[in-house]
């Protein structure tokens, strides 16, 4: 089941059709023709014999009166190895091909650096002189947006932005552009949009976006000192969970039992205050750590 990143990353693609082509050009400095307008296409590649194939996205360029294809982008998003790809990548590049009746071309698009270097390997098709190498777009390809202008001209490049490099040190810069551009947005982009950017950026950083409106700063919208407020909001819970899910094991290790890692690891996890508490209580009577997890009781 694709996860929440996959979808956003996906949605980026869908919600601003010119991002591939753009993605290509600016970051990768490969060739696109010149167009005229970038349609989002059915990526549904099922055939007669049931296979459920469907690329992420399909971008079809056109140019001219008559809205001719100049080239078309199939774009994949990867977050992790997947054996199958290698296989059905060809598929969607030359189905798209047929489709359209244009050159067409594969843009993987990853935040992982491990990831790019996993999607960029040669794919020996078989036949002699047909080898697919699909163009990746990686953390390192996507470019920092620290400038309010350019996050609100390209509002999906600067989410794509903060995906990339929500933990490095511009983190701040591009969360402080992306919530003074996003006031251009409408309103369902501007909450999807915004709990992307707020999700990705580091810790630090969003303490110090609150330290900025502590100290005066103002944002040009209301959109984003709620966004700031909720940051703090998810932080100070955060730092709750913690400090509980610590307090368990504390009581069962001061009680000289041996915390398996698969009660550790349930524990660290947990997202439930309520579940917490009553795991602290029954942390002091348990005489295995393992009942911590099998029991509902309190």
């Amino acid at each position: 089941m694709p996860s929440v990143t996959h979808e956003a990353l996906v949605e980026l693609f869908k919600n601003r059709p010119t991002l591939a082509a753009e993605m290509l050009h600016d970051a990768l400095g490969h060739p696109v023709p010149t167009f005229t307008e970038a349609r989002v296409e059915s990526s549904d590649f099922t055939e007669i014999v049931p296979s459920d194939r469907r690329a992420d996205v399909v971008v079809v360029l056109l140019v001219g009166e008559q809205q001719r294809p100049a080239m078309a982008i199939v774009v994949e998003v990867q977050l992790g190895v997947d054996p199958d790809k290698p296989y059905v990548w060809p598929v969607y590049v030359t189905q798209t091909r047929a489709r359209h009746r244009c050159p067409t071309q594969l843009l993987v698009v990853t935040i992982d650096a491990e990831m790019a270097r996993w999607s960029a390997r040669p794919i020996d098709i078989g036949h002699p002189g047909w080898t697919l190498t699909p163009l990746v777009l990686g953390p390192q390809g996507v470019p920092v947006v620290t400038d309010a202008e350019q996050a609100k001209a390209a509002p999906e490049v600067a989410v794509l932005s903060a995906m990339a490099h929500g933990q490095s040190e511009a983190a701040e810069a591009i969360g402080v552009a992306f919530f003074e551009a996003a006031v251009g947005l409408d309103e369902e982009r501007r909450a999807v949009y915004g709990d992307l950017v707020l999700s990705s950026l580091n810790a630090a950083a969003r303490r110090r976006l609150e330290a900025m409106m502590k100290a005066g700063y103002q944002f040009q919208s209301e959109f984003a000192r709620s966004y700031v407020a909720k940051g703090r909001e998810e932080g100070v819970r955060e730092g709750t969970l913690k400090t509980k899910a610590q307090a368990v094991l504390a009581v069962l290790e001061a009680r000289g039992l041996e915390v398996p890692v698969e009660v550790r690891e349930r524990v660290l996890s947990s997202a439930d205050l309520d579940e917490l508490d009553r795991w602290i209580r029954r942390a002091a009577v348990v005489s295995d750590a393992r009942e911590l997890l099998a029991t509902t009781g309190s």
